[in-house]
C-alpha cells in the first residue's frame, strides 16, 4: 500500500508540475527571437535595396526594412524568422511593390521582448506611421505572423490580406499538440484569428502547404471558411511548412492578387 501511495504522490506531482512548467515556458515555446547586430544591419542597408527605419514604441525601439514602391505590403514573419532575408526575394519576385518588413520586439534590430499584446500594438503603430505615406496598404502574415496580420486587418483599413500557412487560433493548434493539457486555460498568447475573421471584409489570399507538418491545412481551412470578405485558396501541392516559397505557384499567386486588387 505504501508503494502505491508513493506512486500516486509522484503521479499527482507530475500532473500538477508539468502544466505549470508549460505555462511558464510558453513564451520560449512560441517566440524564438532572431536578433540582428548593428553591424549586420548597417551592411544590409548599405546595399541600397531598402532603408532601415526606426520608430519609438512603448518601452522599445522598433525596426523595420522599407522597400519603396506602390502599393505597400506590411510583412509579419514566422516565430523564428529574421525578416531581412526577404529583401532580395521581395524586390526580385514582386518588382515595383513597396514592402515594410517588420522586426518583432527582440527580433532583428528591434529591442524589447515579444508578446501577443505588444506585437499587435507595434503593428498598429507601424501602420499608422506608414499610412501617411501610402494610400493602399496590404498585410502579409506568415505562420505566427498570420495572427498579427489578422488582428491588424480587424482594426485598420487594409486593401487585402495575404496569409501563408495561417492557423485558426493558437489555442486550437495547442490542443492538437498537447491534448492532455488545459490549453484553453493556460495559453496567454491566444492569437484567436478565427473569431475575428467573420467581421473582416478585406479580400483574402490564403496560401497553404498541403504537406504542412507544423500547421496542418485543416487549421488554415477553418480560418478561411470563417473569413467575411472575398477570398481565394491556393494549395501548394507537396510543399511543407518551410518550403512554401519554392512552390511554382507561390509568387505568381501573390503578384496576381496584388495586381488585381491594386488596379
Amino acid at each position: 500500500m505504501e508503494g502505491l501511495a508513493a506512486v500516486a504522490k509522484i503521479a499527482l506531482l507530475i500532473a500538477v508540475a508539468f502544466p505549470l512548467l508549460m505555462y511558464f515556458a510558453q513564451d520560449s515555446l512560441i517566440f524564438h527571437p532572431q536578433p540582428l547586430s548593428d553591424e549586420r544591419r548597417a551592411a544590409i542597408a548599405a546595399r541600397g535595396v531598402a532603408e532601415s527605419l526606426f520608430i519609438q514604441g512603448k518601452e522599445a525601439r522598433l525596426h523595420a526594412w522599407h522597400v519603396k514602391g506602390e502599393p505597400l505590403v506590411m510583412y509579419f514573419g514566422g516565430n523564428a524568422e529574421e525578416v531581412s532575408w526577404m529583401l532580395q526575394e521581395a524586390a526580385g519576385r514582386a518588382p515595383g511593390t513597396g514592402w515594410l518588413l517588420v522586426d518583432y520586439r527582440g527580433y532583428g534590430s528591434s529591442s524589447g521582448s515579444p508578446s501577443e499584446r505588444v506585437l499587435i500594438e507595434d503593428a498598429l503603430r507601424w501602420y499608422d506611421q506608414m499610412s501617411s505615406r501610402y494610400k493602399t496598404i496590404y498585410v502579409f502574415g506568415r505562420s505566427l505572423g498570420s495572427g498579427v496580420a489578422v488582428q491588424l486587418a480587424a482594426q485598420r483599413a487594409i486593401a487585402g490580406v495575404i496569409l501563408v500557412a495561417p492557423f485558426d487560433s493558437l489555442v486550437e493548434l495547442g490542443k492538437r499538440y498537447y491534448p492532455f493539457l488545459p490549453v484553453g486555460w493556460m495559453l496567454k498568447h491566444r492569437f484567436d484569428s478565427v473569431s475575428l475573421a467573420p467581421a473582416i471584409k478585406s479580400p483574402l489570399l490564403c496560401i497553404v502547404a498541403t504537406a504542412d507538418e507544423i500547421i496542418p491545412a485543416e487549421h488554415s481551412k477553418r480560418l478561411y471558411d470563417a473569413w467575411g470578405g472575398e477570398k481565394r485558396w491556393v494549395g501548394l501541392e507537396g510543399a511543407g511548412h518551410n518550403s512554401t516559397d519554392d512552390a511554382a505557384n507561390y509568387w505568381p499567386s501573390i503578384r496576381k492578387f496584388l495586381g488585381e486588387k491594386s488596379s
